[in-house]
């Protein structure tokens, strides 16, 4: 069994000063912790993995393909691979569970 706790996610990620950690590799998926700090931009492009958001804090739009909603804590959004995604209008710092499959390369 492999066990995380998002406090401690999170400081790793903090330290090593970077939006993404990938916590979490196996044979079919790669998990990460994704950051957005309010009024930031996310500069994402379009994956060749399909992704799961789990938003654990924050509140923001995401638009998918030519869908917007709004999202925010437990909100949990279906990526398919090669779609363009971008969250936006990000009014408190976000916080992002991400789920890739296959995992991400």
């Amino acid at each position: 069994m492999k066990a995380f706790r998002l406090d401690e996610l999170e400081a790793e990620r903090a330290a090593n000063d970077g939006a993404y950690l990938q916590f979490l590799r196996e044979r079919n998926m790669s998990v990460g912790l994704y950051a957005l700090d309010a009024g930031e931009h996310d500069r994402q492009q379009p994956h060749n993995q399909d992704e799961v958001y789990f938003v654990v804090s924050g509140r923001a739009a995401i638009t998918v393909g030519l869908e917007t909603s709004e999202v925010a804590r437990g909100s949990v959004v279906y990526v398919p691979a090669g779609v363009a995604h971008k969250f936006h209008h990000i009014s408190e710092d976000l916080r992002v569970l991400v789920v890739f499959s296959p995992p991400e390369s």
